[in-house]
């Protein structure tokens, strides 16, 4: 078993992270299993912490197979896996749809999760995206998408666990990689984890109270 929890898997990647600790970073996490991996990189790197608010489009009679991801902001982006689409004979009826449900879960997380808290800058940073691992890997490519049109210096991916096959189609959505286990025999992320316990909303809102959404450097001086 490569991971005891989350925590250990947050704290194995930051380490792999560390030449990033005197540059200018940002750690974006994707709720709700990326929030404790990340939280640990942030903590490690001294950064400010945010989430990118994804959501995988489920096949409507198998939602555990992601037949595309939306991300939200002020124009959501929607990116489609046209390959499961074609094979789940999905009508375009069916996948707004869905779309539109987990657009309507993404802004009742945006209230919950951040409420009015400030968006730190991404502009000129580093910016490293952080999950508990990825799968099909629908929902990470459109969180780099949608990262990537803030224009990040540097786009990042970093995750504990990852199939072999998904993480070299996804260094095409990023300038670097960072995976420390990867696998041609994949199946499921929990199987990687010792304990993968859902994460929690009120967890989730826990963590991001610990972390400044403005690192301290960036802060204006006191008056």
């Amino acid at each position: 078993m490569p991971f005891h929890d989350r925590t250990e898997a947050g704290r194995r990647l930051a380490a792999a992270l560390g030449r990033f600790r005197t540059e200018p970073c940002v750690v974006l996490a994707l709720p709700r299993g990326g929030v404790p991996v990340a939280a640990e990189v942030a903590s490690a790197l001294n950064a400010p912490m945010d989430l990118v608010l994804v959501r995988k489009i489920g096949v409507p009679m198998q939602p555990e197979l992601a037949m595309g991801a939306v991300v939200d902001g002020e124009h959501p982006l929607v990116v489609r896996n046209r390959d499961i689409i074609g094979l789940a004979g999905v009508r375009e009826a069916d996948f707004q749809a869905v779309c539109t449900r987990e657009r309507e879960e993404i802004a009742r997380r945006r209230a919950l999760y951040l409420g009015d808290r400030a968006a730190p800058p991404v502009e000129g940073r580093v910016a490293i995206v952080v999950d508990d691992g990825v799968a099909t890997g629908a929902t990470t490519r459109a969180a780099l998408r949608a990262v990537r049109l803030r224009k990040p210096a540097r786009l990042v991916l970093a995750v504990p666990v990852a199939p072999t096959r998904t993480l070299v189609e996804l260094r095409d959505e990023a300038d670097e990689v960072v995976c420390l286990e990867d696998y041609e025999d994949f199946g499921a992320i929990g199987l990687f984890y010792a304990d993968f316990r859902q994460v929690g909303d009120h967890e989730v809102t826990a963590i991001l109270a610990r972390f400044p959404a403005v690192a301290p450097q960036d802060r204006a001086p006191a008056s």
